[in-house]
């Protein structure tokens, strides 16, 4: 089973040299990635608008220069982001960024991609909220254009591109992985018609993930796609909301159990939220990377 690292924006309170201590760590430990998570902002509350699912000042380092860092620092682990917000994002600069950031790491980029759900973000970076999903399918299909074709043509009802040319493409060419996230109907069913893999959300049940990951595979073959072809990822554990899930990660047990329990409903990646052992009492970076070399034993021992 292959293992990634959420990586702990956190670590920029110790400064630059000890953030890039946590991404060689990640690798030396012997995890399989490096993964950022997405957002520009965090909206404050507002008459109009709702408290954001997390406090607006949480501190959240840009997930693609965090990754050309990551890059910069390491040789193997992949590098990915769990899950970029792309419809918010002009797409052929993202995938200028992504085909640079594979370049430049050797080909070691796997994209995730969501629609979002914060609306501030949106309207801050006057992108339309409300037809996000619409924007998501169309830039996933103007990325591998971008990344395959010599001379690339686009139109949708937003993307018009005619006659140009992006060098020098991705090492993986149009094949770059980009796995969707999100458990929407409409997640699921871009993940079949469109994705190399899900990276499933945690926070439901088990009996609600399994048929997710089914309507995925009815989605692919419905598309004319191999349904054993799409990759699933399911996190560990939902990121922190309160005191209780602040506690996860400090019972090895009970993450190994459940990192067993992932495997065992088919998937082939899970991760590690290293913010969330900050959260669980790991207050240093130092101390996140002992709690993560000494669990990665464990998990190796349990789920390979």
């Amino acid at each position: 089973m292959r293992i990634a690292v959420e990586f702990p924006s956190v670590s920029f309170r110790e400064g630059p040299e000890k953030v890039a201590d946590m991404a060689r760590a990640i690798e030396e430990i012997g995890y399989d990635e490096l993964a950022v998570f997405d957002h520009v902002i965090m909206g404050y509350p507002t008459e109009t608008r709702r408290a954001p699912m997390y406090p607006p000042q949480m501190p959240i380092l840009e997930a693609l220069v965090m990754l050309a860092f990551a890059a910069a620092v390491t040789k193997r682990v992949s590098l990915s982001t769990e899950v970029l917000v792309l419809p918010q994002r002009q797409p052929i600069l993202v995938a200028k960024q992504i085909s640079t950031l594979d370049t430049l790491s050797g080909g070691r980029v796997r994209l995730g991609v969501g629609v979002g759900w914060q609306r501030a973000e949106y309207d801050v970076l006057n992108e339309d909220f409300g037809v996000r999903g619409k924007l998501m399918d169309d830039a996933i299909r103007l990325l591998r254009a971008c990344w395959a074709d010599e001379k690339i043509d686009f139109t949708s009802d937003r993307y018009n591109v005619e006659a140009i040319a992006m060098e020098p493409k991705p090492p993986q060419g149009g094949g770059l992985p980009i796995w969707v996230g999100g458990g929407s109907k409409a997640a699921l069913r871009r993940t079949g018609e469109l994705g190399d893999g899900w990276m499933g959300t945690a926070g439901v049940s088990d009996d609600e993930l399994v048929e997710a990951m089914a309507a995925i595979r009815r989605h692919a073959e419905a598309a004319g796609r191999d349904p054993s072809s799409i990759g699933m990822q399911l996190m560990l554990a939902p990121p922190p909301r309160d005191e209780a899930g602040k506690t996860f990660y400090s019972n090895h047990d009970q993450v190994v159990a459940r990192a067993v329990k992932i495997r065992d409903m088919g998937c082939e990646w899970t991760a590690v939220n290293a913010t969330a052992i900050f959260q669980a009492g790991a207050r240093s970076v130092d101390a996140m990377i002992d709690e993560l070399n000494t669990l990665h034993g464990k998990l190796r021992a349990a789920v390979g």
